[in-house]
């Protein structure tokens, strides 16, 4: 079969501690750390086997930052080798080095990169999107919708490569007037899917049928936003529960989850870049685009 795994595994460590981050972090100690290392191991090794049977897409969606940890690049680039895995990903703040990708499939591996202003130097952050860019890495960027982070917003839509998609999320519990709509819309024409939760109770999605998301002990779940588990990877249980199925939440409001939504065109707004965030035809702004207006 063709399925898509979004995997989080124990670590909870951020090298980062955005005051807007929805993740509750934590410092990992060496054993949590160890922990989620032989975890990551053990789903990559059942990846590894799954040739025979399955083609996979596998993004990583840590609650902490994965790249500045071994494993985790070590995994991606593993993984991208791989015939039978068709995308490999990790949403990452891009605080790591690069050069690993030296080693990496190219055709495979990509990155979901968020931009934290406050938390690092923009010069730092551009640089290193500009390396990923020459060396022909797939990726995205992206900013929270705060208020505050609308001129880092601009400026990196003015200094990216006109190629890399640039989105912006709404910032969780935040809502936003319609001008205000307009001026992040000016940035990422795609907004207006993340500006409000999507109504999503009763409704097919593929979570639970094509996409799974998977625990660091193996529990399969249709996706990270619902906890009742479908069976085990490891043991091969979940697969007898792969089905269509309703959603049971009443809405969805994260990226990771409405985008698998059947009722939403998503799947072809982002053919070929589902798990890494990049459309098949990359919005047209222009440098700067958006009306000149504040948010203040």
């Amino acid at each position: 079969m063709d399925l898509t795994l979004l995997y989080r595994g124990p670590l909870a460590s951020c090298d980062y501690d955005c005051p807007y981050c929805p993740f509750a972090k934590r410092r990992d100690t060496g054993e949590q750390l160890r922990a989620d290392r032989a975890a990551l191991e053990r789903f990559t090794d059942w990846a590894r086997q799954q040739g025979s049977e399955d083609w996979l897409s596998i993004l990583f969606t840590p609650w902490g930052e994965g790249l500045v940890r071994s494993w985790y690049r070590r995994a991606l680039t593993e993984l991208s080798r791989l015939p039978h895995v068709r995308r490999v990903a990790i949403q990452t703040n891009l605080s790591c080095r690069t050069d690993w990708l030296e080693a990496a499939d190219l055709d495979t591996v990509a990155l979901w990169c968020t931009y934290h202003p406050g938390q690092t130097p923009y010069d730092r952050f551009l640089g290193k999107c500009r390396d990923l860019a020459g060396r022909g890495v797939r990726f995205s960027v992206g900013v929270v919708g705060q208020p505050e982070h609308l001129d880092a917003a601009r400026r990196l839509r003015a200094d990216l490569p006109g190629h890399v998609y640039l989105w912006v999320n709404a910032a969780e519990g935040r809502a936003y007037t319609d001008e205000e709509a307009g001026i992040w819309t000016g940035i990422d024409p795609l907004f207006p899917y993340s500006r409000h939760p999507h109504a999503s109770a009763g409704l097919p999605c593929r979570t639970g049928e094509s996409v799974v998301s998977v625990d660091g002990a193996g529990t399969v779940r249709r996706c990270h936003f619902v906890p009742a588990p479908l069976g085990n990877l490891y043991d091969g249980s979940f697969r007898a529960a792969l089905r269509p199925r309703p959603c049971p939440l009443t809405a969805c409001d994260c990226h990771i989850g409405y985008v698998h939504l059947n009722t939403l065109p998503l799947y072809d707004v982002f053919a070929g870049g589902v798990l890494e965030r990049i459309p098949a035809a990359v919005p047209a702004t222009a440098p700067g685009a958006g009306p000149r207006l504040s948010l203040e």
